[in-house]
């Protein structure tokens, strides 16, 4: 197999859906629309949006995963549950009491919608953690074991100390399976 190094793979930020604190979700998600437009290069879409300080530093991600969590919301079940955790009830029949109290309230109205797309994205942005970070002359190999060990959908590649790129599962998936092939 060729000697990948991760950023052979990555996606300059340059070509990454960004977005500055302060933004709200709905012009979030219309940068990740103009994103996925222009990023030709792969049949890969995105599916995060980068959040940037002031300094043009990252200081979180939004998955698709997060921005449909801040359609849910919290909800004042939340404390329930957390109580609930202390006398030992199963994580079954906690799931059970939260999808049975979920049915009950619809988040897919107007209101909700609208709400959810004036929060500004700081309010439900992940933040990075010490184990999505990796240096972009680090081989596949070790970019491979990142992802796996962290359960991450992409890691953030540095330069120094400089995020220069995004190095995506369905990348380095794509690679991987296309050299697999090859040894047919």
């Amino acid at each position: 197999m060729k000697n990948y190094l991760v950023k052979d793979l990555m996606v300059p930020i340059t070509e990454y859906a960004t977005v500055s604190v302060g933004t709200t979700l709905l012009e979030a998600i219309r940068v990740l629309e103009q994103a996925q437009e222009a990023y030709t290069v792969s049949k890969y879409q995105h599916r995060a949006i980068l959040v940037l300080d002031p300094a043009g530093q990252v200081v979180g991600k939004i998955s698709q995963l997060r921005a449909l969590k801040a359609i849910e919301g919290d909800h004042e079940f939340n404390d329930e549950i957390d109580e609930m955790r202390k006398f030992n009830f199963s994580e079954a029949y906690i799931a059970q009491l939260r999808d049975r109290f979920r049915s009950r309230k619809i988040i897919i109205e107007e209101n909700t919608l609208r709400e959810t797309a004036a929060k500004k994205v700081e309010e439900f942005m992940q933040a990075p953690t010490p184990g999505e970070y990796v240096s972009e002359d680090c081989s596949v190999d070790t970019a491979i074991h990142k992802l796996v060990a962290g359960t991450h959908l992409s890691l953030l590649v540095t330069r120094n100390k400089e995020i220069v790129g995004v190095l995506r599962i369905s990348d380095v998936f794509a690679a991987v399976f296309h050299e697999m092939a090859t040894l047919e």
